[in-house]
């Protein structure tokens, strides 16, 4: 009798279908809908997930909490890949990845959607402090800043969580314009003014 190979991903994909749903199978259904564009409501998650909605806020929080995870999620991969790709060193490498990242974010669909729909709640869980990605978006460019300062390819102008939290506004400026004053998002200014800045 044929009896196939076992693998780590067999048993993965087994458990998935079998185990009850658990946080991070809620964010997981949570950011599939975001991406489709779908508006992301936990009582229709509680029903999908066949939880109530006691279990869920424990699991996720509410529903700026989960949104701010979701975003965030995307917000690191796009950076990470960023930072990956980007060209030269100092300050050119920095305006290319805050450039690509506007650029990236800015061509979105999902985002873009949710930020027309949404605009208020979507500024309020993307820029400000009580979000986690701000924060942790400044953080993952102080760490590319010290990376640049340490090889000696960038002196910087301001102290590194001053330069950090300068850089992630003018992104902001860039990727919330139309929201904002009506402009078009405009991923060459932001590149534009991190290099002014930083040279």
């Amino acid at each position: 009798m044929f009896r196939p190979i076992e693998t780590e991903l067999t048993r993965l994909l087994r458990a998935d279908r079998t185990e009850r749903p658990d946080a991070l199978h809620a964010f997981r259904v949570a950011r599939r809908w975001f991406l489709d564009g779908r508006r992301v409501d936990v009582g229709e998650l509680a029903t999908e997930l066949e939880i109530s909605r006691a279990t869920l806020f424990r699991w996720v929080g509410n529903r700026d909490q989960l949104l701010g995870e979701i975003l965030w999620s995307m917000t690191e991969d796009v950076f990470n890949a960023r930072s990956r790709s980007a060209q030269g060193t100092g300050a050119e490498r920095i305006a290319d990845v805050v450039g690509e990242f506007v650029r990236t974010v800015n061509d979105a669909p999902a985002f873009r959607a949710f930020l027309l729909r949404e605009p208020e709640r979507a500024l309020r869980i993307l820029t400000t402090k009580a979000s986690v990605i701000q924060g942790r978006t400044m953080s993952k460019l102080e760490e590319l800043l010290n990376a640049e300062i340490e090889a000696g390819e960038l002196s910087p102008p301001l102290p590194v969580p001053d330069l950090a939290y300068l850089i992630v506004r003018i992104a902001e400026s860039f990727i919330y314009t139309d929201v904002i004053t009506g402009g078009d998002p405009d991923a060459t200014k932001a590149r534009a003014a991190i290099a002014t800045l930083l040279s």
